[in-house]
Protein backbone atom coordinates (compact mmCIF):
# COMPACT_ATOMS: atom_id res chain seq x y z
CA UNK A 1 0.00 0.00 0.00
CA UNK A 2 1.68 3.41 -0.97
CA UNK A 3 1.38 6.89 0.52
CA UNK A 4 -1.49 7.87 -1.30
CA UNK A 5 -3.62 5.14 -1.07
CA UNK A 6 -3.15 4.51 2.99
CA UNK A 7 -3.87 8.59 3.36
CA UNK A 8 -7.10 7.61 1.44
CA UNK A 9 -8.31 4.52 3.40
CA UNK A 10 -7.47 6.24 6.96
CA UNK A 11 -9.03 8.81 5.53
CA UNK A 12 -11.97 7.07 4.39
CA UNK A 13 -12.18 5.30 7.91
CA UNK A 14 -12.37 8.70 9.88
CA UNK A 15 -15.23 9.40 7.85
CA UNK A 16 -16.90 6.35 8.75
CA UNK A 17 -15.80 6.05 12.22
CA UNK A 18 -17.49 10.04 12.86
CA UNK A 19 -20.77 9.09 11.01
CA UNK A 20 -20.97 5.44 12.40
CA UNK A 21 -20.79 7.55 16.16
CA UNK A 22 -23.43 9.72 14.97
CA UNK A 23 -25.85 6.66 13.13
CA UNK A 24 -25.49 5.25 16.75
CA UNK A 25 -26.97 7.94 18.71
CA UNK A 26 -29.12 9.04 15.87
CA UNK A 27 -32.27 7.36 17.65
CA UNK A 28 -31.66 9.54 20.89
CA UNK A 29 -31.30 12.56 18.93
CA UNK A 30 -34.47 12.11 16.89
CA UNK A 31 -36.63 11.40 19.93
CA UNK A 32 -35.29 14.33 22.04
CA UNK A 33 -35.83 16.74 19.13
CA UNK A 34 -39.02 14.68 17.80
CA UNK A 35 -39.93 15.92 21.36
CA UNK A 36 -39.70 19.57 20.36
CA UNK A 37 -40.88 19.49 16.57
CA UNK A 38 -41.28 16.19 13.98
CA UNK A 39 -40.87 18.27 11.06
CA UNK A 40 -37.32 19.51 12.90
CA UNK A 41 -36.74 16.00 13.73
CA UNK A 42 -37.41 15.35 9.78
CA UNK A 43 -34.99 17.07 8.18
CA UNK A 44 -32.13 16.53 10.58
CA UNK A 45 -32.66 12.96 9.28
CA UNK A 46 -32.71 13.83 6.05
CA UNK A 47 -29.21 15.99 6.49
CA UNK A 48 -27.49 13.36 7.91
CA UNK A 49 -28.32 11.10 4.91
CA UNK A 50 -27.25 13.47 2.21
CA UNK A 51 -24.42 14.77 4.36
CA UNK A 52 -22.63 11.37 4.33
CA UNK A 53 -23.05 10.61 0.35
CA UNK A 54 -22.02 14.49 0.12
CA UNK A 55 -19.17 14.30 1.61
CA UNK A 56 -17.50 11.46 0.24
CA UNK A 57 -18.65 13.12 -3.33
CA UNK A 58 -17.15 16.34 -2.39
CA UNK A 59 -13.76 14.27 -1.70
CA UNK A 60 -13.82 12.13 -4.77
CA UNK A 61 -14.58 15.62 -6.39
CA UNK A 62 -11.80 16.95 -5.02
CA UNK A 63 -9.37 14.49 -5.71
CA UNK A 64 -10.19 14.20 -9.09
CA UNK A 65 -12.30 11.19 -9.61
Amino acid sequence: MDRETRQAAIAAACILLIFGLLAFFMPNIMLAVGAYSTAVAGVIAVLFVVGFFALFWLRGKSRGG
